[in-house]
């Protein structure tokens, strides 16, 4: 196992770890001050600081939403209101609260566009 499986091994394992035992890991060494008074991000930064492992960010993949257009929402509500009658006439109040919620969050969606 070389230095850096080592380093990894051990980022890995901190990120784990629970707050009291990075502060017992920060107590350890004698260069970190208040770290009672830290919180886990701040004391994992710490510590890799201290230790030297290098700290990578991995960024999030962006999940790209499909691009979606007012007329497109339009379309979507007065389906949805369809959707909602029918369930009114057989009487399903479970369904047509769901649905009228569907409603209004298109809605709003629609508005959201009209701004941008």
């Amino acid at each position: 196992m070389g230095a850096e499986e080592r380093n990894e091994k051990k980022e890995k394992d901190l990120e784990r770890m629970t707050v009291k035992e990075l502060r017992a890991v920060a107590a350890e060494s004698a260069d970190l001050v208040g770290v009672h008074a830290m919180k886990k991000a701040e004391l994992l930064a710490a510590i890799k600081k201290a230790k030297g492992i290098k700290e990578e960010k991995v960024p999030k993949e962006k999940v790209e939403k499909a691009a979606i257009t007012t007329k497109a929402l339009k379309a979507k509500i007065v389906e949805l209101k369809k959707k909602r009658e029918e369930a009114r006439m057989a009487k399903d109040k479970r369904m047509v609260n769901i649905l009228r919620r569907r409603i209004n969050r298109a809605k709003k969606r629609t508005r959201k566009l009209s701004q941008a």
